[in-house]
């Protein structure tokens, strides 16, 4: 099953794609949208849209996990992004998958433990759970990524039926025997 997260921002948005079968995790892609220096905010709406559109029709994914809205101080900064992530529910939702919004704390909890966790510790987790070589840059991808592993975790009624389902297809086409005993990581 393939799930797309998308962190949204005014400056740049996060994008990541994963393949799972519920347990394993690979990374298909994952980057960061954003439009050159002093480019208005509606064009920079409009790169967004654009580049997450192309992205998602590429790699179609099964579902999209992307990042709610946090409580803001400042509520130009709380608009410009509730005004990015319209942008990034609309590409979503014209891509005719299922949209799941998750809080920022629920992803943190799903990925690291810990509600409250800060940006570096979310990429190491997202770098050990995807078994990269380094920490997705910017961290707009890891937490991108952080999204869509938060929705496998946190899984369960029609998604997790449909990764069952699929790793039971796989299994049955597989000429061996999956055994723990066979296991070489």
């Amino acid at each position: 099953m393939k799930i797309f997260g998308i962190d949204p921002g005014s400056e740049r948005t996060g994008y990541g794609c994963i393949e799972t079968d519920g347990s394993r995790h690979r990374l298909i892609i994952c980057g960061a949208l954003a439009a050159p220096a002093r480019t208005s905010f509606p064009d920079r709406l409009l790169v967004m849209h654009a580049g997450l559109t192309r992205l998602l029709a590429e790699h179609r994914p099964d579902c999209i996990a992307i990042e709610d809205v946090f409580h803001a101080k400042n509520v130009r900064s709380a608009l410009k992004l509730g005004h990015a992530r319209g942008v990034a529910l609309l590409a979503a939702s014209q891509a005719g998958v299922a949209v799941i919004e998750y809080a920022p704390a629920e992803i943190k909890r799903a990925v690291v433990g810990y509600g409250r966790a800060e940006k570096h510790q979310v990429g190491q987790m997202i770098k050990l759970l995807l078994g990269l070589e380094s920490v997705p840059a910017p961290h707009d991808a890891a937490d991108a990524l952080a999204a869509a592993v938060c929705h496998v975790h946190s899984s369960h009624g029609a998604v997790a039926d449909a990764i069952r389902s699929d790793a039971r297809l796989r299994s049955r086409s597989s000429a061996s025997p999956r055994s723990w005993r066979a296991y070489r990581p």
